[in-house]
């Protein structure tokens, strides 16, 4: 993740200068055109807009060196997290990236390519992954930092970003890039270039096209320090390896206790643990390349058809600790059977083995994402309409490359003694693990959605004298939604072991969406403007849901607004929660509440990984969310504006599963036992391939609705210019305080408190800001200092009860110069500092020693930009 992205030291400004379009142009509405902003349906100047809405402008965010959308929402505070690149390994997400506002969940955060949807990820089904936007396209970013429902339908709760395109163009572009880190690995070279011809207005039309492409190297787990803070990655699979027999209740080491002459052991009583996070990349390998066209033919002076077609392709490649087999049996008389005193001779061992001989396991993500546009835009009868049909498909699939084995196989070479799980491998013993290499595609993916939309507006009389006129839209959408997940069924078996994914995962699903819409817009004075929105949804698959909204904007002065809504909100189930197959695989390092419920010990039971049954559920509700807003901005002068904007929302009917720190926590043993199924031992399986089976013992923790989310806060924001002979100075301030953040993990739960704190998925920031200084002299030289700020909080339960995640500030600096009027060359440098992330004792990602969904694990990095205009 790019968490310090230095660049946007020219973000910050540009973020707050954008938060104030109702009050820096007043004085210009009558030369704006108008336009439909995003947030309403109705076209008007957006001075007019009654909901906070942030807005990113493309070509000073390139001047400031960003290169993605992970960099450019980094820096918007109301963004408490993301699923970013760097958290794929180990988690089938196909290398997907995933925006986060207001920290309620990726899943209702809606993204929207030029107002309508792209298809969501095909892995999961949460959202649309953000590396699949054809960046280099992109005119601008509209942020609608308040729910949206009433318009937009489902997954509109925290917020809506909109990427939007330019609508035409001419001429050609070039923008080339490369960034360098002080430190090894993570270089990135970038460039893309685009050309458009003709002249709607003279011509009639126009098409243009633009390529982008993008690749990053990897940053290897030992390229960093971060992972050798603690013992990270801590496993009980280990080489040599641990045994038992029977329940477990002892587990021994032959290298144990001093566990020094093995591969990263460290003590653990009669055996040994391994920590593995060495082996684990803090930025996977990456390529993405996209290419978008799009052409628009004036068919008379009132009305425009338009074609649209873009497509993505990304490409993440991964590394992890070796393959770990929880679940070798080894029989008396095996060659290599220990001499333990505390061992019955007569009785076998289970032997939990990790295959060092066979190196990480690696696989290789690709993700691809398609749309087919065509558009119909114009005005009949003083009503602007625009009509939509699209298609869009989303494709993945995970390609396992290297470290990966026949399960069977290794089994067996355990069991008639040529693997020695306990000692050095013969030169047979390792020809032999190589032999049993199994490589291949392991699964696949693919989403659909077919799209229809059409929503036309106009303005209607001053009905109440107030010198402009009433506004109304009204609108309707239909969409079909197809999803599947497919196991390679005949290569899962063999891997099964080494990857817990169910050789038998056969994922469909398909929904059908009808949705009308309007929006009345009605000043009631010359100073005050209600807005009134109400959308009906009917899913196929769960039935119907009403969604109102209600806004004012009242401005009693050129320098004084205040704004602000009242709305629900809704999530339908993904068809992936609704339909993902019942599938086995690991938990995170656990420990049974009943069979170790101090979370210590020799036992196998003790800090290990057991089994868990995934899997969708066809009895999920929608999500149901209430919202509000209430914005105060000011501009005493044409150089100086701030303003505040607060926020609420309450979320209930949650979709999830249950948080590892709860479910196994023995205190809510009596609550959750219902979701621990015991085998005939009473054990958990501690090896996916006993499941299912009269000896799988699991723990469910399929898909839920489970409790509540109550959150509130508010944004701050200010930018300040000062003229002066030597240039100007912009100073901008975008800052978020959470005042609240709870949530129950379960129906009628306990409300935990998540702000300042690890708990659940995360820690909620209480502040976040970013700073930034501005200068800029004649068109030609510009420079800037951005600050990134994000509040301590105490740290993840699991791996500490006592550490105190540190702040985390970051400086980025950069200049530009433009020797000619369509040249432009800049320089800069981020994390100017050289600022290590804070330790984390995090267990959520693979990466260990820091927490890579809010840190920046590259450190200071080195880059240069060139964009050419011709």
């Amino acid at each position: 993740m790019y968490k310090l992205s230095a660049v946007s030291l020219a973000v910050a400004t540009i973020v707050a200068a954008s938060a104030f379009p109702a009050l820096a142009q007043d004085a210009e509405q009558t030369t704006l055109e108008r336009v439909v902003v995003t947030g309403t349906a109705i076209k008007r100047l957006d001075a007019e807009s009654s909901v906070p809405v942030t807005t990113f402008k493309m070509n000073e965010i390139r001047e400031a060196g960003l290169t993605t959308v992970e960099q450019i929402l980094s820096t918007l505070t109301a963004s408490q997290a993301s699923l970013g690149t760097s958290q794929s390994v180990g988690s089938s997400t196909g290398g997907a990236s995933f925006a986060d506002m207001r920290g309620v969940g990726a899943n209702k955060t809606l993204v929207l390519l030029n107002g309508r949807r792209i298809a969501n990820n095909a892995f999961d089904g949460s959202a649309p992954d953000l590396n699949m936007i054809p960046l280099a396209a992109i005119e601008r970013i509209e942020v609608l930092r308040d729910g949206a429902s009433s318009l937009y339908g489902t997954d509109a709760i925290g917020g809506v970003i909109n990427f939007i395109t330019k609508k035409d163009y001419t001429g050609g572009s070039l923008n080339i890039g490369y960034e360098s880190p002080q430190h090894k690995g993570g270089k990135t070279g970038n460039f893309n270039v685009g050309y458009g011809y003709g002249d709607l207005d003279q011509q009639g039309f126009n098409v243009f096209g633009f390529i982008d492409y993008q690749q990053q190297d990897n940053i290897a787990g030992d390229q960093r320090p971060y992972n050798t803070r603690y013992a990270g990655g801590l496993s009980t699979n280990t080489d040599p390896a641990n045994y038992y027999q029977g329940a477990g209740d002892t587990v021994f080491n032959p290298a144990a206790p001093d566990c020094t002459n093995g591969t990263h052991l460290i003590k653990a009583g009669t055996f040994c643990r391994m920590t593995t996070s060495s082996y684990v990349d803090y930025v996977p390998k990456s390529e993405r390349s996209s290419g978008m066209l799009k052409g628009t033919l004036k068919l008379n002076a009132d009305h425009q058809l338009g074609a649209e077609y873009f497509i993505t392709r990304s490409v993440v490649e991964t590394r992890l600790a070796p393959t770990p087999y929880g679940s070798l049996s080894m029989q008396p008389g095996n060659v290599f059977f220990p001499t333990n005193s505390a061992l019955d001779p007569t009785l076998p061992l289970t032997v939990k083995w990790r295959d060092t001989v066979s190196g990480p396991r690696q696989d290789k993500n690709t993700n691809q994402q398609q749309r087919y546009l065509l558009t119909l835009d114009g005005v009949v009868a003083g009503w602007d309409y625009s009509t939509g049909l699209s298609y869009n498909q989303n494709r993945v699939s995970e390609k396992l490359t290297g470290g990966y084995a026949d399960g069977s196989k290794i089994a067996a070479g355990v069991t008639n003694g040529i693997i020695n799980p306990f000692g050095d491998q013969s030169e047979a013993a390792i020809q032999y693990v190589r032999d049993a290499a199994a490589l291949g595609t392991l699964m696949s993916g693919k989403g659909e959605t077919y799209n229809f939309d059409a929503h036309a507006s106009r303005e209607l009389g001053d009905w109440f004298g107030a010198g402009r006129g009433a506004g109304i839209a009204v609108g309707t959408e239909f969409r079909k939604e197809k999803f599947s997940q497919v196991a390679n069924e005949e290569y899962a078996t063999l891997v099964f072991d080494s990857t817990g994914v169910d050789p038998a995962t056969k994922s469909i699903g398909t929904r059908k969406v009808y949705a009308v819409y309007t929006e009345l817009n009605v000043p009631l004075h010359k100073t005050l403007d209600v807005t009134a929105a109400v959308r009906y949804d009917n899913y196929n698959d769960f039935g119907n849901t009403t969604n109102p909204k209600v806004s004012f904007r009242f401005q009693p002065s050129k320098e004084v607004l205040v704004r602000g809504s009242l709305s629900t909100g809704f999530r339908a189930p993904s068809l992936y929660e609704l339909h993902a197959a019942n599938t086995f695989t690991n938990t995170g390092t656990v420990s049974d509440p009943v069979l170790c419920p101090t979370g210590e010990g020799t036992s196998i039971n003790c800090q290990t990984q057991f089994t868990a049954q995934n899997g969708g559920n066809a009895e999920l509700k929608p999500e149901k969310s209430k919202s509000a807003t209430l914005g105060f901005q000011f501009a005493p002068t044409t150089d100086l504006s701030f303003g505040v904007d607060f926020w609420w929302i309450r979320v209930k009917n949650l979709i999830g599963t249950i948080g590892e720190a709860s479910l196994y926590d023995p205190a809510n043993y009596a609550q959750f036992s219902q979701y621990f199924h015991r085998n005939n031992d009473g054990l958990l399986s501690q090896a996916t391939n006993q499941c299912p089976g009269v000896n799988c013992g699991y723990v469910d923790v399929r898909q839920r609705n489970l409790g509540g989310n109550n959150t509130n806060g508010f944004d701050l924001t200010g930018s300040y210019r000062l003229r002066t002979a030597a240039g100007n100075f912009t100073f901008g301030l975008n800052s978020t305080y959470v005042t609240k953040f709870e949530y129950q993990e379960f129906q009628d739960g306990p409300w935990i408190q998540n702000v300042g704190k690890y708990s659940g998925a995360g820690p909620v920031f209480r502040w976040q800001h970013n700073v930034n200084a501005v200068w800029s002299y004649a068109n030609k030289y510009s420079a800037g200092l951005t600050g990134h700020y994000k509040s301590s909080y105490r740290d993840d339960p699991n791996g500490s009860d006592t550490n105190v995640v540190a702040s985390y500030t970051t400086w980025d600096l950069y200049g530009t110069y433009k020797p000619v009027k369509t040249l432009s060359l800049t320089a800069g440098v981020r994390n100017l500092f050289d600022r290590d992330p804070p330790l984390s004792f995090q267990q959520a990602v693979f990466q260990a020693g820091y927490d890579p969904r809010f840190t920046d694990p590259t450190g200071r990095t080195f880059y240069v930009r060139g964009s050419y205009e011709f």
